[in-house]
């Protein structure tokens, strides 16, 4: 059985290893730091994936089962998150998903050149981890 303490340092060593690899491409890997929701995390699991955007690729509005932190590892990621502005992320950058907030707006910034983030969910255990919204 994997616990909490597991499933939080497997996701933070593969953000780690995104940020190093973003270190030697653009200097310094920001800091980012951010409340996590009270959630009992038994039975959950993180599931880390990696989204490309093509050039001018605009992703439907959906929402994910838990919460989720993404990292830019190229391009610029235009993204708007329930309850906050709409917000251009560049490489080495992250955001934050609050469990049942929607992703309103998931773009690539550029029609020219692709974008790619690292998108961490943590989410309980067989949950359908994206559910598109109307």
């Amino acid at each position: 059985m994997t616990n909490r303490r597991e499933v939080m340092t497997g996701a933070f060593a593969v953000l780690w290893q995104a940020a190093a690899s973003a270190q030697n491409q653009a200097g310094p890997a920001p800091v980012f730091k951010h409340e996590l929701p009270n959630v009992n995390m038994d039975n959950w699991e993180v599931t880390v994936s990696v989204v490309d955007y093509a050039p001018g690729r605009v992703g439907q509005a959906h929402r994910h089962a838990g919460f989720v932190l993404a990292y830019v590892m190229q391009g610029t990621v235009i993204t708007k998150i329930s309850g906050q502005p709409e917000t251009a992320y560049t490489l080495g950058q992250m955001f934050y998903e609050a469990p049942g907030s929607t992703h309103e707006v998931s773009k690539n910034g550029s029609a020219t050149e692709p974008a790619k983030l690292l998108a961490m969910i943590f989410a309980p255990k067989g949950a359908r981890l994206t559910v598109p919204v109307q």
